[in-house]
């Protein structure tokens, strides 16, 4: 695959001798929308985990095989963990804003790198604010608490959060399951124009949302790859049996 940004080889991962993710190799391209597609419980989420070392903070998981992120391998453990994590955003199940104002969640990260001019972090706040479309709906008070926002004014929020550290990669993790149909589709708009500066991973077990979101497709099934391509070969052309049953079920 051309211009891989994330090599993944021979990723294991066990609980006590159970294992969860088995033998994963994959590469995942730069500045496209990536959608591991699974049923619940199969492997997704600690993938995900795995990618920004969220994995560590477990007891009793074993990992082994490697994961490069621009040639850097992330699983060594001399390797800063902090800027690893720097380079990718989270997105959760749910928003969880911080229980701060609009302006000083936006403004969080920003001030953790060392950004303390008002005027230039005012600017950045509303640049990544505009960036996830909700500018417009929170500029007459941003010294609100982000708590009184909407569910899904909540996850851009959290979204232009993340934006504002400047990561390479989004990691979303069902970002929409928790919302509405119209706040679903707004998160799926703002994908779909970040993916120009971003490589984005979204995890679903939403079929449709797949087909709609993604460029390239990684099909899971208890903890193994079992077929990935493009959206038309996956959904369209599947090769392999579980793939076919999966869909036929879905659909």
């Amino acid at each position: 695959m051309n211009d891989t940004i994330i090599g993944i080889h021979h990723l294991n991962v066990t609980h006590a001798g159970t294992p969860i993710l088995k033998d994963v190799n994959l590469e995942i391209p730069r500045n496209r929308v990536t959608v591991i597609l699974g049923p619940s419980g199969c492997g997704k989420t600690t993938l995900l985990k795995c990618l920004n070392r969220l994995i560590d903070i477990y007891n009793g998981l074993d990992v082994s095989g490697q994961i490069y992120l621009d040639g850097e391998e992330i699983l060594n453990r001399r390797n800063d963990l902090t800027r690893i994590r720097q380079k990718m955003g989270l997105l959760s199940q749910r928003p969880y804003p911080l229980p701060m104002s609009i302006f000083d969640n936006v403004a969080y990260g920003l001030k953790i790198q060392g950004l303390r001019n008002r005027d230039e972090l005012a600017d950045r706040v509303e640049f990544y604010l505009r960036q996830v479309n909700l500018w417009e709906e929170v500029k007459d008070r941003l010294k609100s608490p982000a708590t009184r926002l909407s569910i899904g004014q909540q996850q851009r929020l959290c979204l232009a959060r993340g934006l504002a550290v400047e990561p390479e990669i989004i990691l979303a993790d069902e970002p929409t399951s928790a919302l509405d149909p119209l706040s679903s589709t707004c998160i799926e708009e703002q994908f779909m124009k970040l993916k120009r500066d971003y490589t984005i991973l979204i995890v679903t077990h939403i079929m449709r949302q797949a087909r709609r979101l993604a460029d390239h497709v990684i099909f899971i099934y208890l903890g193994e790859v079992i077929e990935q391509g493009t959206p038309t070969q996956i959904f369209d052309h599947p090769q392999h049996p579980t793939t076919k049953q999966y869909l036929r079920v879905g659909h």
